[in-house]
């Protein structure tokens, strides 16, 4: 038997493949005829307080996806190239590229053991579950927003939900701050835990 314990994927990573999936589902269904339609703001924070076309938010994401498997193996934009994935990623086919983009950002997450490790994002360095927890919240949201404007069911699970519920308490004062979250929303004691999560961060279920 080996001396030292198999390390594990990180809790943050477990739930990101679980919020990534998620936004996935939604936003590779958008019809076409959809993709030009205006998603109220998924946050309030500067530069994301405005109306946006439905095909920006999912080229957004791509682009984030894109990243995440350089970010995760701890190599910073510079040393990959700060416009290596600038362009368009969606091309003639949206929810293929972005299926695609979306499995090697999966498969990257699924390798990461260390919590602390730094992250090189573009506005600094910060700890791998800092990191995970941005992309699990803009999953989240952008997904259960997304769904709601075309008029589906919100794709947050109740596993999600709770774990996205519990990761979130300690840090919604900072997101709140900042305009990531909303002033929170009551809820009855019996409320699910989607509901509990959105209302954690300004929505109703």
């Amino acid at each position: 038997m080996p001396d030292v314990k198999e390390r594990t994927m990180i809790p943050e990573a477990e739930v990101f493949l679980l919020a990534d999936q998620a936004a996935m589902h939604v936003l590779t269904r958008i019809p076409g005829e959809r993709l030009d339609t205006l998603l109220p703001p998924v946050f309030d924070m500067p530069g994301a307080d405005r109306p946006t076309p439905l095909r920006e938010v999912v080229a957004h994401l791509a682009y984030d996806e894109a990243w995440i498997p350089d970010l995760l193996a701890g190599r910073s934009m510079d040393e990959v190239g700060k416009d290596a994935y600038d362009g368009d990623l969606l091309g003639d086919d949206p929810a293929g590229n972005l299926t695609r983009l979306g499995e090697a950002a999966r498969a990257a997450a699924r390798t990461v053991t260390d919590r602390e490790a730094p992250v090189h994002c573009s506005y600094g360095v910060c700890a791998t579950w800092d990191y995970f927890w941005q992309l699990n919240v803009a999953r989240t949201l952008t997904a259960h927003d997304v769904a709601a404007h075309l008029g589906l069911g919100s794709p947050l699970s109740e596993e999600l939900s709770r774990r996205m519920y519990d990761g979130s308490v300690p840090l919604a004062p900072r997101w709140r701050e900042i305009g990531v979250f909303r002033e929170p929303v009551p809820v009855a004691g019996d409320a699910s835990w989607r509901t509990r999560y959105l209302a954690l961060t300004g929505r109703r279920a």
